[in-house]
């Protein structure tokens, strides 16, 4: 079972999670047009600090793909995860991406807000290497960072329909990663507002210790 975690946003803590055995270290990267992005000085800070099981998710929310492939090129993160909202970025724009970026996966934010989404995630699957399945208000910008759940049935459906790796986001903590687990199956869960430190942007460890153990042992259950 994969873990995921955002927002990394110092070198000791994407040390520490490194250390607790999170599998991809998650940053959020950017130019400044959306709150906390990391610049690219910043983030290749934290990226250096990444190191085995650890993998580098470096998250955009931009759309424009020109600047995303220049901002990876010189970040050199292990997975480009790309989070505008879905009508910003086509999957024929992920597949140019893809083509351009051959040293780095590519993730898919997918909001599940319906029926829809099945079919949403189906059209991705041939232009990505992971799909991330998470909780959106339409008319935002960018999917995810609500810190709520979604229906997990419909993930779980989306999970049996693709060819390939899903990870399991929105609202997720120590608390309920285990059961989300159970109903949907996926290959990977990820969390962000549920292990920061309550009030803050700041990562609570204990409560990622907790997550990463919680998410493995109901993985074990088979």
């Amino acid at each position: 079972m994969l873990t995921q975690i955002y927002e990394v946003a110092t070198p000791r803590e994407a040390s520490a999670l490194c250390g607790l055995g999170v599998n991809h270290v998650g940053i959020l990267v950017g130019d400044g047009a959306f709150p906390r992005e990391q610049s690219l000085a910043a983030a290749a800070a934290i990226r250096a600090a990444v190191r085995q099981p650890g993998r580098c998710s470096a998250l955009f929310l931009s759309a424009d793909i020109g600047r995303i492939a220049e901002m990876a090129d010189a970040l050199a993160p292990d997975i480009v995860h790309l989070g505008a909202a879905i009508e910003l970025l086509t999957p024929a724009d992920c597949a140019s991406l893809r083509g351009s970026m051959p040293n780095a996966l590519l993730m898919r934010s997918i909001p599940v807000i319906g029926e829809g989404a099945v079919a949403l995630a189906l059209s991705y699957q041939d232009a990505v290497d992971f799909l991330l399945l998470d909780s959106h208000k339409p008319g935002d910008v960018q999917i995810g960072a609500l810190g709520t759940t979604h229906d997990w049935l419909i993930s779980e459906r989306i999970v049996r329909a693709v060819r390939i790796p899903t990870i399991l986001a929105g609202g997720l903590g120590p608390e309920n990663v285990a059961e989300a687990i159970r109903c949907v199956r996926p290959a990977g869960v990820d969390s962000k507002t549920k292990t920061d430190v309550v009030g803050t942007h700041v990562k609570d460890l204990e409560r990622v210790r907790a997550f990463v153990t919680a998410a493995r042992a109901a993985a074990s259950e088979g």
